[in-house]
């Protein structure tokens, strides 16, 4: 069992802009690179860059979502010149 709540996790990730979440993410994973932490340390380091991967992934999916929306509105579509 984990230590981490869904509901938390996604209480906490709706809270977390993709800029905020991908920055933090930098920083555990340059944490991780360094070392010098234990095994404690590096596996609680670890979950917490899976939660903001997971952030960092919804933002980009919706952002996605967006723009394939936008695309295909009608109508929108420019005209050739000629």
């Amino acid at each position: 069992m984990s230590g981490t709540t869904t509901g938390a996790e996604g209480a906490e990730g709706a809270a977390l802009g993709y800029e905020q979440a991908r920055d933090e993410l930098i920083d555990v994973v340059r944490r991780l690179e360094t070392g010098g932490t234990t095994l404690e340390e590096s596996l609680a380091l670890w979950e917490r860059g899976e939660e903001l991967a997971k952030v960092c992934r919804r933002w980009l999916d919706g952002a996605r979502a967006r723009l394939d929306a936008a695309l295909a509105e009608p109508g929108d579509e420019p005209t050739p010149s000629g």
